[in-house]
């Protein structure tokens, strides 16, 4: 079996490739493992080096070593691809897909990675791209696309690179026209976002659908209509909380397999961190499984 461990320079605050060479070299040596470490050059080498591996159709454990956003890569160089397995050995700010499991830590450590237990889990598909962890479109989604430039500030991280994003966004503007069509209703009016969920926490400190279970074919999803600018200030922190169900006037949850987004413009699209932009969004559970593995010790809460 073929080990390509996948480093994403751009990853985090700093440049951690000397870090991962490192550890992974002395890890998988002593084992006489099959394995390459591949360094990405350039924004969506990550999934050009995973969908190459893939393609061989030998049997491959791929590793996202960065961020949520290089596991997005990865994770979409690997779709469709019952050969290869995917895992994040996690080295970003955020990290926020493997908080579903018992000890998130465990995804830092590579001697633990190298001994795993295997799980499938449900995709999202968004207008033929994937996403593990959650989609969404509106001003959630500017404030998630636009978290990544914030981390990069001295003592921003997580939540704190969220909130900053938030208040930006917020001024910036709270919401706009769409058509949502799901499960047979048509929703028309003022949306703030809306929230496909297929994990449970995003933003570096969002938990806002605590319930998502990502091997239940639904996507858990959050319309939230249109929030005044003040408004929005109170109401983040419930969000971010997962107490959606305090404000049952404002936000709707509903589990269902696929809807669409009909926008009077091109909007950005929120793909666990990666932006796309489109006017109509199509949103849906994925046919296709993802093969993800873990640390043996680890439960998938």
């Amino acid at each position: 079996m073929k080990h390509l461990f996948i480093v994403n320079p751009a990853a985090g605050k700093t440049d951690q490739t000397e870090y991962y060479t490192k550890h992974i070299c002395a890890a998988c040596r002593p084992r006489g493992l099959d394995f390459e470490i591949a360094v990405s050059q350039h924004p969506g080498d990550c999934f050009s080096l995973a969908r190459a591996a893939a393609k061989t159709g030998e049997p491959l454990r791929l590793y996202a070593c960065g961020g949520d956003g290089t596991l997005n890569e990865v994770v979409n160089g690997a779709a469709g691809f019952s050969n290869a397995a995917v895992t994040h050995y996690a080295g970003g700010s955020g990290n926020d897909f493997v908080k579903l499991f018992s000890d998130p830590s465990a995804f830092r450590d590579v001697e633990r990675l190298l001994n795993p237990q295997e799980a499938e889990i449900d995709l999202i598909c968004c207008n033929g791209d994937y996403a593990l962890n959650v989609c969404s479109v509106g001003l959630d989604a500017r404030i998630g696309t636009d978290v990544v430039k914030y981390k990069r500030l001295p003592l921003l991280s997580g939540f704190g690179a969220y909130a900053l994003s938030a208040a930006v966004n917020t001024v910036k503007g709270v919401a706009e026209h769409y058509v949502v069509e799901i499960d047979g209703e048509t929703v028309d009016g003022e949306q703030t976002l809306v929230l496909a969920a297929n994990g449970r926490h995003y933003g570096g400190g969002f938990h806002p659908v605590p319930d998502a279970d990502p091997q239940d074919g639904l996507l858990d999803v959050l319309l939230v209509t249109k929030v005044s600018r003040w408004k929005v200030l109170s109401v983040i922190g419930k969000y971010q909380a997962g107490k959606y169900a305090q404000f049952p006037q404002l936000i709707r949850h509903v589990r269902t397999k696929s809807l669409t987004i009909h926008c009077d413009r091109e909007t950005p699209i929120n793909l666990d961190g990666e932006l796309r932009m489109d006017s109509l969004v199509h949103i849906s559970m994925a046919s296709e499984k993802l093969r993800f593995f873990f640390p043996r010790d680890v439960s998938l809460t």
